[in-house]
């Protein structure tokens, strides 16, 4: 016969529940890490994974909604460059020259 404590959720539960957080917390950080370097390559690719790993971390509960709503935020600013890049230059690349 096993016993619980009062008050307290089974430990495989804790487990998965921390393991859930966490990986929650990764992807509040790559959502940020890929809204930054989006602005800079890649946009229309990283752009829209920046957003979707944002409102995953969120709806997770992420320990870091701050960084998670960043990345939402770089997201979109990462597909607003890109429209802007496209309006002004009819490409869907970008250069220096």
């Amino acid at each position: 016969m096993t016993t619980r404590t009062a008050g307290k959720p089974p430990a495989r539960t804790r487990i998965r529940s921390r393991s859930r957080v966490r990986d929650a917390d990764a992807m509040a950080v790559t959502a940020f890490v890929l809204g930054l370097v989006g602005l800079l390559v890649m946009n229309l690719l990283l752009g829209p994974i920046a957003v979707a790993l944002g409102a995953l971390a969120l709806w997770r509960k992420t320990g870091r909604p701050g960084r998670a709503r960043l990345g939402i935020a770089l997201g979109v600013a990462d597909l607003v460059v890109l429209a802007c890049l496209v309006t002004a230059d009819g490409t869907w690349s970008w250069g220096l020259t």
